[in-house]
């Protein structure tokens, strides 16, 4: 039976970066898993007579911060003979924590960066804040859990200047989808879109409509969090060509958003608040914000990863019993579609460089031990009749299970790929299950993956954070009317005339032959 498992500041500047990091330097419900949980590691009984290796982590935190002496992660630390001492950051803090703590040097053993490029976390690794890997790993004839069990590429993907630094975080390319309620369609006799016009008419008819029933024409459009709409920039930018290189007349490789086809997706999200449907307050939107306004059936639509329609729809139930909530097919655009393939990797964990080369080699026992389809499993679904049921030949979480199996037990380890993790809900019947998989098979065959999300450039990382939240600034008052599309177009024509930009087009497009060939 094959196995199925889930998920789930501005840049410090650079001399304080360079300066703390040399001073540190001196020395539920989000995946999918088989239907046999119960099965312990087959080493677990010979590392009970070993004496617990005791691990730092920082990670980012998505739900409540859990109890480490619960019966989840009790039975963890005593499979893995490990005792964890885990700093949980809210994860929308996490950047921020991140960046300040690589300022500080005050390093953990163990830190997860979410994002394999981001300039902080490059910045460091050139400076020697984490081992480089490389020499440990070999040809991993010693860590072959690692190896096999890996994303595609994903070792490749964790090369810096053809060195390995982190340890990938492996998680599912079908991954994030645009949430629709399907009984609102329904309601007004709308057939499901196909297309992005097709979307935005749709969208544009259930704004205008009292489809909640309270009285009021306040159902909100399309949502989404930080900027622009975070987890659906990419999805929608796909419909524009927006995944695909594009290069400029001296043959460098545009950063993603500084292309005419980001531009001609800002275009698009203008009339989209022009006419009432992207909500207001877009550019300010926290998540957690986001998602109760989604649970709570004040919006339409959300991209957000497809395992959540199910959690959502129950959610939705208490107020709004025939409540649907679907991912929709591909939407065709004027360049692509709506399907946006996760990186393999949600970022990666780095050794911090003052941890002795002997618990270097005993942590990288520790993620060898745990990259395995069984330690997913037990990741997904906790203990049998614990924290979950066999019902229909399907796991189905306890509330014991929801409570403590959340999105935060996946953060300590790598997990073994599976590209159905993010598509299937622990706490769904296993009939529903099987139709979702079914309907989102077509991403994988369809979808991208920005290459952006692995190639990098130094002098981008340098240069770029001067521009950033200017940009930024500049897109909002696109969309919002407060400048013209000429005026947006002016501005990104300038940047991209930048000397330095130019300078960093050409390391992408060096980097890009590095990761993906021509």
């Amino acid at each position: 039976m094959s196995k199925l498992y889930r998920k789930c500041l501005s840049v410090v500047m650079a001399g304080v970066l360079t300066a703390g990091v040399l001073a540190g330097c001196g020395d539920s419900s989000q995946t999918a898993g088989s239907t046999d949980k119960s099965a312990k590691p087959s080493d677990a009984s010979a590392a009970a007579a070993k004496e617990p290796l005791k691990l730092q982590f920082l990670v980012p935190s998505y739900a409540d911060v859990p109890n480490m002496n619960d019966e989840y992660w009790t039975e963890w630390q005593k499979r893995t003979n490990t005792q964890l001492n885990v700093e949980w950051v809210p994860s929308g803090d996490y950047d921020t924590k991140f960046d300040l703590v690589l300022a500080s040097g005050n390093l953990p053993e163990i830190i997860v960066s979410t994002n394999i490029t981001r300039p902080t976390l490059l910045q460091a690794i050139n400076q020697g804040a984490f081992w480089d890997l490389t020499p440990f790993l070999g040809d991993f004839s010693k860590y072959p859990n690692m190896k096999n069990n890996a994303g595609p590429n994903v070792w490749n993907f964790m090369k810096l200047n053809g060195k390995i630094y982190g340890l990938p975080r492996n998680r599912p390319q079908i991954d994030l989808g645009i949430k629709m309620r399907k009984d609102w369609l329904d309601k007004l006799n709308l057939p499901v879109p196909t297309t992005i016009d097709e979307y935005a008419a749709d969208m544009k008819n259930i704004v205008d409509s009292d489809v909640d029933g309270n009285g009021k024409k306040d159902t909100v459009g399309l949502i989404g969090h930080g900027f622009l709409l975070a987890d659906g920039d990419e999805t929608f930018s796909g419909a524009f060509g927006g995944l695909d290189p594009v290069y400029d007349k001296d043959g460098g490789l545009m950063r993603n958003y500084l292309t005419p086809n980001y531009t001609e997706m800002v275009s698009w999200f203008r009339k989209l608040y022009a006419d009432g449907i992207l909500a207001k307050e877009f550019s300010s939107m926290k998540k957690t914000q986001a998602e109760e306004m989604y649970a709570t059936g004040r919006a339409a639509s959300y991209v957000r990863n497809i395992w959540r329609d199910y959690s959502w729809e129950q959610e939705n139930k208490k107020t709004q019993p025939d409540a649907k909530v679907i991912t929709l097919p591909p939407l065709k655009g004027p360049g692509g579609v709506t399907v946006s393939l996760a990186n393999p990797t949600f970022g990666a964990f780095y050794i911090s460089k003052k941890v002795p080369e002997a618990k270097v080699k005993q942590i990288l026992d520790y993620f060898e031990k745990t990259t395995t389809p069984e330690y997913t499993d037990f990741n997904y679904y906790g203990i049998e009749g614990v924290h979950h049921k066999v019902v229909d030949g399907q796991p189905m979480l306890t509330d014991l299970g929801v409570k403590q199996v959340t999105t935060n037990a996946n953060q300590v380890f790598s997990l073994a790929f599976n590209n159905k993790m993010k598509v299937l809900n622990p706490s769904a019947p296993k009939a529903y299950n099987d139709a979702k998989l079914k309907e989102v098979e077509v991403y994988g065959q369809v979808g991208k993956l920005n290459p952006f999300s692995i190639i990098n450039s130094s002098t981008w990382t340098s240069v770029w954070p001067k521009y950033e939240k200017e940009w930024q600034a500049m897109v909002t008052k696109a969309i919002v009317g407060q400048i013209t599309m000429d005026e947006y177009k002016s501005y990104v024509d300038k940047l991209n005339e930048n000397p330095d930009l130019k300078k960093a087009y050409k390391e992408f497009a060096e980097s890009y032959k590095q990761y993906f060939g021509k």
